[in-house]
């Protein structure tokens, strides 16, 4: 059965532009001006999703939302908002809404979000394979792998998931949060690396005002947030030794301190972490706290490379050529054997994001129909030599010795672009030299 989505929102030309970004999706959609037209038309048919504005002039959004869940239960909820207040977000997400949007937001955005909370991909649009919360696998290594984050979801244990950058690990941990006893509660995710040091503490664990210079106004921190609900820790191996203390006694108390309170609050969080470290080597070189890694890692999942799935290239190709058709305005319906041959030789450094932004930028420059190899502008010099032969090790040194060449030997910027910390690149390249060296050594007599 299509899904039928019932658009809520008090501004007219809202609701026409919504309806018509819908509706392109494959959706059945209904407009109402209000939360109470939102209520008789819920009772007079049936709907899936009501996509409700927060801003009615009467009955608010949230309000909206709390008569829902009483009356329609299995109704799901997305309320969007044009004020992009955290406080919005959270007192929805604590009131059961299924998702969150701010305003302006693209259609691409939308269309994941409906994917997403209606757990089904957009009418029209399936292949082969699993789709899970926008993981597209047929791989037997992935099928299993999203078996067991299924499995362990229910687990109130805290789950580390390990990873190259752009192999899905949010989209991993999201799926584990809607499979959860807490999927009604708030998913708050916080990057670690994307804050600069001296505010992640403060974007945990919140503050009073007048904590430090420019705290104008008490804040909430991301564990609060989060409370009854999951919080993600993306890219936790980026957090400073200090800050892994008090990360360690919020885990291990169910407490925390913010910044400029004398008092502890209490708050009831499921942990996720990700990170693309190993953090074991971390460990050994004393920039991850061992205590910290014990508590975070009591489950662990290892989402591999796209190098090492080559077999769901295809789907994933098909897949964002569908995603991505509507909003790049694309003619492009068709993608040729030979283009799927091309991004298969590809080493794919930056995994599922690299592939589908070049998926994205080819439907942007091509006017045909058919997407052939010229509209991919892959950069070959990332292609390893051949594709599928040699061991792991041997495609790894292959791959990181043509891009650092590619980078003018830039160590840093070669790490970037392969999603691996410089150490490793300097590790790496000692152990080639080290092998280099015995290779050319005379053998003893």
């Amino acid at each position: 059965m299509t899904p039928r989505v019932l658009i809520a929102d008090h501004d007219p030309l809202m609701r026409q532009s919504l309806l018509t970004l819908i509706q392109q999706y494959g959706y059945e959609v209904g407009t109402v001006p209000s939360g109470e037209e939102a209520l008789r038309e819920l009772a007079r048919m049936p709907w899936q999703l009501v996509l409700a504005d927060t801003e009615f002039p009467r009955m608010s959004g949230i309000d909206l939302l709390r008569q829902i869940r009483t009356q329609h239960p299995q109704v799901r909820v997305v309320l969007t908002s044009g004020t992009g207040s955290v406080e919005t977000a959270v007192q929805a997400m604590q009131a059961g809404a299924d998702g969150f949007l701010t305003k302006p937001f693209d259609s691409a955005r939308l269309g994941e979000e409906l994917e997403r909370v209606l757990g089904t991909t957009r009418p029209g649009l399936c292949h082969a394979g699993a789709s899970v919360a926008g993981i597209v696998t047929q791989e037997p290594r992935m099928l299993q792998l999203l078996e067991t984050a299924a499995r362990i979801a229910q687990s109130p244990a805290a789950v580390l998931i390990e990873g190259e950058s752009g192999t899905g690990k949010e989209l991993l941990a999201r799926e584990i949060h809607l499979r959860s006893s807490r999927r009604d509660k708030p998913f708050v995710a916080l990057n670690c690396a994307a804050i600069p040091e001296s505010l992640l503490e403060s974007e945990l664990f919140g503050h009073e005002r007048g904590a430090f210079t420019g705290a104008i106004a008490r804040r909430m921190g991301k564990f609060q947030m989060a409370h009854q609900g999951t919080l993600l820790l993306d890219e936790v191996s980026e957090t400073s030794l200090p800050l892994q203390a008090k990360l360690l006694r919020t885990l291990q108390e169910g407490e925390l301190d913010p910044v400029g309170r004398d008092r502890p609050v209490r708050v009831d969080v499921r942990i996720l972490a990700t990170t693309n470290r190993c953090l074991r080597e971390e460990l050994q070189t004393g920039r991850f706290r061992q205590d910290l890694f014990f508590r975070l890692n009591v489950l662990s999942l290892h989402l591999p490379p796209l190098r090492e799935r080559p077999g769901d290239i295809p789907l994933l190709v098909h897949h964002f050529v569908e995603k991505h058709c509507v909003t790049c305005t694309s003619a492009v319906r068709e993608v040729s054997d030979a283009a799927l041959q091309h991004l298969a030789r590809h080493a794919w450094p930056g995994n599922v994001r690299e592939l589908e932004n070049c998926i994205q930028r080819a439907l942007l420059l091509c006017t045909e129909r058919v997407l052939r190899p010229v509209h991919l502008h892959l950069d070959t010099g990332l292609l390893p030599s051949p594709p599928a032969a040699g061991t792991r090790s041997e495609m790894e040194r292959r791959l990181i010795l043509a891009t650092l060449d590619r980078n003018g030997g830039n160590r840093t910027r070669t790490a970037e672009t392969l999603g691996i910390s410089v150490r490793t690149i300097r590790n790496r390249l000692r152990q080639y030299r080290q092998e280099a060296h015995l290779q050319a050594a005379p053998s003893a007599a």
